[in-house]
């Protein structure tokens, strides 16, 4: 992946994951190995939207890996809020940095940038498209916890316009994963990422009742149904809090089920599942930071 851009999870071979797995978990076992590794490299940061999560953990993986970050800032602090387009700003901050993280609301934004740059472009999220640095981190939780053979996985919430399980889903084909989809129906996969997965030789199983299968699986993935992404308020009533996984539910599970959230939680996850062994989702925001750093490492 040298030199290339990572706009989606589409584009990650299996060679391609493992790779950035395998050298994730190497750096976690010895962070110390990389220090200065790239000294004198900048990162340049492109947040049109707010992040906490992914952009504090490319920060901390550049600056452990021994190089720094530049940042946009806000868009309210910057010449967007006079007009300045997407393809001029990524050409200018190309200027400055080695590489560039985007996050932005339009679909499709992180392919276009790349278009205008010869840096690499990191996808940090692109509307309801992909998030494709959430699914290496994701695939690197899982493995740790469930491993990749015979997976029987459960995804939940809000399929429609949700970035991360669009990502997770595709680089899920690579692997011997059954997948389970569970949403309101209004909520479902969109038909173009349930096609894709046809395409890519994966079963698309969907379901309006958690308990339907919650027995059945090594991994229940949840998100948070997201207001920022509905067209009609009204539409997002309807549904908001209509799934939420609490310890009495949870009983009905596999005593070895991992509990994943991409996080931020809203009430999809009540707060007495934190202490039990279910949980994973603090743990795997934290491996945000050796997977990116290994991501990084390849990129640069």
């Amino acid at each position: 992946m040298r030199d290339d851009h990572i706009i989606s999870a589409k584009q990650l071979s299996r060679s391609d994951i493992e790779a950035v797995l395998d050298r994730a978990a190497e750096i976690a076992d010895d962070p110390g190995a990389v220090a200065d590794s790239k000294d004198g490299e900048l990162l340049g940061l492109l947040f049109f939207e707010p992040s906490t999560r992914t952009k504090m953990s490319f920060t901390t993986a550049m600056k452990r890996l021994g190089g720094d970050t530049v940042d946009m800032g806000s868009v309210e602090s910057s010449s967007v809020k006079k007009g300045e387009s997407l393809a001029d700003t990524v050409r200018v901050i190309e200027g400055y940095a080695d590489a560039l993280v985007l996050r932005h609301p339009s679909e499709g934004s992180a392919k276009l940038a790349s278009d205008f740059v010869d840096v690499p472009v990191i996808n940090a999220g692109d509307g309801a498209g992909q998030h494709p640095t959430q699914t290496l981190l994701d695939l690197y939780t899982i493995r740790e916890n469930a491993g990749f053979d015979d997976l029987t996985i459960g995804i939940m919430g809000d399929l429609k316009y949700g970035r991360t399980v669009h990502s997770l889903a595709h680089a899920l084909t690579n692997f011997d994963a059954s997948q389970h989809f569970i949403s309101p129906e209004s909520l479902r996969l969109p038909r173009s990422v349930r096609y894709d997965l046809h395409e890519a030789g994966a079963q698309v199983r969907e379901h309006t009742d958690l308990e339907d299968v919650l027995g059945t699986l090594d991994v229940l993935y949840v998100t948070r149904i997201q207001r920022e992404r509905f067209p009609d308020e009204n539409e997002y009533r309807q549904v908001a809090g209509e799934y939420r996984i609490d310890t009495e539910l949870l009983e009905r599970a596999n005593d070895d089920l991992t509990v994943m959230h991409p996080l931020p939680r809203v009430d999809e996850i009540a707060p007495d599942v934190d202490g039990t062994e279910y949980a994973t989702y603090f743990e795997q925001a934290h491996n945000g930071v050796p997977v990116r750093m290994a991501l990084l490492e390849e990129l640069l």
